[in-house]
């Protein structure tokens, strides 16, 4: 014999009740801190990684020491990450956002194998 189901939803009555529209909305600092965060996106998330990556390539300083601290071994893991994105959703991006990640893959490439070469000698 099955047995209907009885979800109690009577807490949602509870939390109207609790809500005074009289009110006003006090927003709280973590609510204002975010006001400053970019939305997400994918092409963000593409520009944050490439972003490390040209402060591990000693290419810009690091914003929060405003030193360059290059690490090639990083930057290379950073561009590989990328490669593995890039090859993980092939087929599934959009055409901006496909461009986007092949160019900052190649340009990024490029930079590291410069710096390579310039460490080498």
């Amino acid at each position: 014999m099955e047995r209907e189901k009885h979800v109690d939803e009577s807490w949602k009555e509870s939390v109207e009740k609790e809500k005074d529209p009289a009110q006003p909305s006090v927003e709280s600092p973590v609510t204002e801190d975010l006001k400053d965060v970019p939305e997400v996106s994918f092409i963000n998330y593409l520009t944050s990684l490439a972003f490390q990556t040209m402060i591990f390539l000693g290419e810009i300083p690091n914003p929060f020491t405003e030193k360059v601290e290059k690490n090639l071994p990083q930057a290379k893991f950073l561009i590989d990450t990328l490669g593995m994105i890039r090859e993980k959703t092939k087929g599934n991006l959009s055409q901006p956002e496909s461009d986007f990640l092949n160019g900052s893959l190649y340009e990024l490439q490029m930079k590291y194998v410069e710096h390579f070469q310039k460490e080498a000698k």
